[in-house]
């Protein structure tokens, strides 16, 4: 068994290329030895605090070095980081950091005074770290985190013994009930991140392993942006994987998603990897660049990975049009299944929208764990085994349903819906949890809003179910237009009876001004489903 620990991997990265970026932000740069110390310093502190092993740590922040740092901190003290939505009002963050037993946050300036709102509901947290962002200062009842970083702590010599069993702590959800804790063996996050990174390890290696495959890859290192927030999974992974061979973790300067900046710091720091959220933020880059078709120089970029929501061909056709060189990676997954597909778009060809390749340890499986026939057009909910994650943080109930063994093997569904063509290609349909039942048909939410993203006027788009006195339940969508553009609704009717069954074709499209999607790509769920159950009331 390997027990793979990320401090462990980061110490060694830092003792073979000390002085190598880690950290760029603007015109600030962190060494990996920087990097490494400040990290010490901290974790230091969350010990001298009170927390021990395991102990859970709230990173309450947005896109910062200190984000980074903190993660490193909190893995080189053995504990866990328990991410944090910071769009959460006060009840959401006692909750949370109630749910998590969170012993210590850090948090930026900007959240100081909903920090003090929640402050005195968690009577469990020991240490409270502010990050300067500009915005008040540091509350007395807190600790400047530079303040600490700086300090020249070191690791106490008897820090807690780390393992490949220690908790990466994933808190996701929150659009069907609460969020739920996703708990990862470092171990298993480790190996299922390293598969598919350019500098790979031997899953059965060490650390002397690592340091001897970095010296002899030579001095380039690949640079990631995370475009997305960092509390969630698919920018917290990404940055990972960047780090686990020796990269560096380059962020934008400003904390919200502005296209050209994104460019700007492609071209400013060589970026090779881009990680976003679908067309929520590939539609803007594509508009900037077509824009202004001679203003940015982005060959450096080798690689843009999304997850999380679909990402639709013409987009990824268009982004290729820029960079010849570039790798759209598309994947299916989610906080509890990585890797569970992809399909990989090139100057070569581009893979349809919401077309993707099983890994090699996933397949579409039946409610009662047997395999659906490719090509023959039922549906199935997509599985992978292997490494995954070993449950859901104090929920053994939803754990039960999400992670199950079949055949003597260990499952893990998440809930995503799709076909199987005869080649193996898998079709997204979406999370059951969203099914629209129409007349005794089902209708998935995300192919329906594929097909209406594809008409040339649409820049987004978004579709609810809403009661239906004869049918049970009716189709509605909302749907964005391109700025400046002209949407004709009869005209994009049409265009959805050329591409969908008649049943999965709204009742009711209704042109908005924006579908207001958050950094990480997602809809207010509630928002969007009360307008449409208006709609159909109305209409009834």
């Amino acid at each position: 068994m390997t027990s793979w620990n990320f401090a462990d991997v980061w110490e060694a990265i830092a003792e073979v290329q000390p002085d190598a970026p880690a950290l760029i932000r603007g015109s600030s740069i962190r060494s990996w030895s920087e990097f490494e110390q400040r990290a010490s310093a901290v974790g230091d502190r969350l010990l001298s605090a009170g927390l021990t092993r395991q102990s859970r740590v709230a990173q309450y922040l947005m896109n910062s070095m200190e984000y980074v740092e903190s993660l490193f901190a909190t893995f080189k003290a053995a504990m866990v980081p328990v991410n944090t939505n910071y769009r959460y009002v006060a009840d959401e963050l006692a909750y949370l950091w109630l749910d998590a037993g969170v012993e210590a946050v850090m948090f930026h300036g900007s959240f100081t005074e909903a920090a003090a709102q929640v402050r005195l509901r968690v009577p469990d947290v020991k240490l409270w770290l502010w990050v300067d962002d500009g915005v008040g200062e540091c509350p007395d009842w807190a600790e400047s985190f530079e303040a600490v970083a700086t300090s020249g702590a070191s690791l106490r010599s008897n820090a807690p013994v780390r393992t490949g069993d220690d908790l990466y702590l994933l808190y996701t959800g929150g659009t069907t009930g609460q969020p739920k804790g996703v708990m990862w063996r470092q171990d298993d996050l480790f190996c299922v991140l390293n598969r598919s990174t350019t500098l790979k390890y031997p899953e059965d290696g060490d650390l002397e392993v690592v340091q001897t495959i970095l010296l002899e890859a030579g001095a380039e290192r690949a640079r990631v942006i995370p475009a997305a927030p960092l509390m969630h999974g698919t920018a917290a992974f990404s940055a990972f994987a960047i780090l686990d061979s020796g990269g560096a973790v380059v962020l934008c300067e400003h904390t919200k998603f502005d296209p050209e900046e994104l460019l700007d710091t492609i071209e400013r720091h060589g970026v090779t990897d881009l990680s976003i959220v679908g067309d929520a933020f590939a539609k803007p880059l594509l508009d900037a660049l077509n824009a202004n078709p001679n203003r940015w120089d982005i060959t450096s970029l080798k690689v843009m990975l999304s997850s999380g929501v679909m990402w639709s061909a013409p987009v990824k056709d268009g982004l290729i049009g820029h960079a010849p060189n570039l790798l759209c990676v598309d994947t299916l997954g989610s906080s509890e299944a990585v890797g569970l597909a992809r399909s990989i778009s090139s100057s070569r060809g581009t893979a349809k929208t919401a077309g993707f390749k099983l890994g090699p340890d996933a397949q579409v499986i039946r409610e009662d764990g047997t395999s659906v026939t490719p090509g023959s057009g039922e549906t199935g909910l997509v599985a992978i085994a292997g490494r995954a994650p070993i449950g859901y943080f104090n929920d053994p109930e939803k754990s039960a349903k999400t992670f199950r063994e079949i055949g003597g093997r260990r499952w893990t569904t998440p809930g995503d819906f799709a076909t199987v063509d005869e080649d193996g290609t898998v079709t997204l349909l979406g999370r059951g949890s969203g099914c629209i039942n129409t007349g005794g048909e089902k209708v998935f939410p995300e192919e329906v809003e594929e097909s209406i993203k594809l008409h040339p006027a649409v820049r987004d788009a978004v579709v609810m179910g809403a009661p239906h006195e004869r049918f049970g339940q009716q189709v509605i969508g909302f749907v964005e237009a391109n700025p400046g553009g002209v949407l004709e609704i009869d005209d994009l009717r049409a265009s959805l009876q050329d591409r969908l069954a008649g049943y999965k074709v709204p009742r009711h499209l209704v042109i908005v001004a924006s579908i207001g999607r958050a950094a990480n790509g997602k809809v207010d769920q509630a928002r969007w489903k009360a307008e449409a159950e208006r709609i159909g009331s109305a209409s009834a």
